[in-house]
């Protein structure tokens, strides 16, 4: 039978457990949009194809013997920098590398929970930009407008989930490519706890820096993906304890004192909001007002702290790229990164790393007064595809830090952050509002953002029907 493609992650648990559909047609359903709009949208580095089609008349089976498991049958995708058995991870890169021959611990776990995995989505070159373009693949596209970006790093899993092509997807978010392309795709992503979702076989991926997250259209449903796939493996060095991201969802969240921070930290871009941006985050932060909640404007003392991030950033960027067989297949801009991360790395970054105890400290201190901060999730709408085309690495740089200020500070932390939906532009281009938290918050931010969603139904707008041109087969 024929499902609503924007039919979220758990109406498909809800389809597949009542026999109103199978399996094997979800995944067919899925792989053929992918197909079809991989032309336009271009979300997909690799699809699965046969293989999935095959796990999902396996869920058939197990289904029809009465096996229940969170996400039985369910298809989902997960991003080009995650391990998935039997397909190269080239984390957005050119070039050849042999195939994982495990899966991740991510993946493992959505396995374990019964989901077919029906493909790797694109993602910029290392996780670098927020933006989803490159050689090795092309332009990923925003659903919203083609001519735009979705956003970066997690772009083609936010692509994939815009545009009804799966039903939610996993990213990962290192300073802040999980929220900055939820922000410019209308969806919910949410960056948990560090060490929350195990990135195994990195066990301290980008120096502290990065954490794997989901995107989705409703907050249950990135609830449930959370819930999923949160766990350590047992050589994680960062282990929180377990939540129940889906009880929180269903939770009211109190009476809430809540700061407003329109004032990035230093990047010495004098970056502030768009118009559009500050309107769209104003009515937010109105209508949690008319929800019960404290709000008023504050700021966190941020300090210096992108001298903390920058070798924490380069060095971690150094690392992965010298994993690549060929660095000569590198974007430039990713080269001048490695030479800066081998500058920064050894001491330097040891240095930045152990500043992160006071940095707690001085930035936590706005939590004796309030219980969550929002702020912007971007200071601009998404921008054009091809903005950053032939930038070289200072002005990349800049301009991303310029649309892009608010996200990364909460990856030094280490704390979770959630992006909401905070409406379209005149031009219909999305944007999004990011709830703050201290460590281990993700229950109260995920708690405040369903009690949002309830109010401001952002998952009943949709995007544009991305124009076919025929298909266009995806790498298998």
């Amino acid at each position: 039978m024929s499902t609503d493609e924007f039919a979220g992650l758990a109406e498909h648990v809800r389809m597949l457990r009542d026999g109103r559909t199978t399996s094997e047609e979800l995944v067919t359903s899925a792989i053929e949009r992918i197909q079809a709009s991989q032309s336009t949208i271009n979300a997909f580095r690799w699809v699965r194809g046969e293989q999935a089609l095959v796990e999902a008349r396996d869920a058939d089976r197990r289904l029809a013997a009465g096996e229940r498991l969170p996400l039985l049958g369910v298809p989902l995708a997960v991003k080009d920098d995650t391990d998935v058995a039997g397909l190269p991870t080239l984390f957005g890169c050119d070039g050849q590398l042999a195939p994982a021959a495990t899966d991740g611990e991510a993946v493992r776990r959505l396995r374990a929970a019964g989901a077919v995995i029906v493909g790797k989505t694109n993602s910029c070159e290392l996780g670098q930009w927020p933006f989803t373009e490159g050689p090795a693949f092309g332009a990923t596209r925003n659903p919203w407008s083609t001519d735009h970006t979705p956003g970066g790093s997690s772009g083609g899993s936010a692509a994939a989930v815009a545009a009804g092509l799966v039903p939610a997807a996993l990213g990962s978010d290192g300073a802040g490519s999980v929220r900055i392309p939820a922000a410019w795709s209308h969806l919910v992503g949410i960056k948990p706890q560090r060490g929350r979702v195990s990135l195994y076989p990195y066990t301290d991926a980008f120096q502290g820096l990065a954490v794997n997250g989901p995107l989705a259209r409703t907050v249950a449903d990135a609830a449930l993906l959370l819930d999923v796939v949160q766990g350590p493996h047992p050589e994680d060095l960062h282990r929180p304890d377990a939540i129940d991201a889906s009880a929180a969802a269903r939770r009211d969240p109190g009476r809430l004192r809540i700061a407003l921070a329109w004032r990035p930290p230093l990047t010495l871009t004098r970056a502030m909001p768009h118009p559009e941006v500050r309107r769209a985050v104003t009515a937010l932060a109105e209508a949690l007002a008319r929800l019960g909640h404290e709000v008023e404007e504050a700021r966190p003392r941020y300090g210096l702290i992108g001298l903390a991030f920058v070798p924490r950033a380069t060095a971690g960027i150094a690392e992965v790229a010298a994993l690549h067989p060929d660095p000569a297949l590198l974007d430039p801009r990713t080269r001048s990164a490695m030479r800066n991360g081998r500058r920064l790395g050894g001491r330097v970054v040891r240095a930045a790393r152990a500043r992160e105890a006071r940095q707690h400290q001085r930035i936590g201190a706005i939590f004796d007064s309030y219980d969550v901060v929002i702020t912007p999730t971007t200071a601009a709408p998404p921008p054009r595809i091809g903005t950053f085309d032939r930038m070289g690495a200072w002005r990349t740089d800049s301009t991303m830090a310029a649309a892009c200020p608010y996200a990364w500070p909460w990856n030094v932390l280490g704390w979770p952050g959630v992006n909401v939906p905070a409406g379209l532009t005149a031009d219909g281009l999305p944007v999004g509002a990011q709830l703050l938290g201290p460590a281990d918050s993700e229950e109260r931010l995920i708690s405040l953002a369903a009690q949002l969603e309830a109010d401001q139904r952002w998952h009943e707008k949709r995007p544009p029907a991305p124009v076919i041109r025929g298909s266009v087969p995806v790498e298998q």
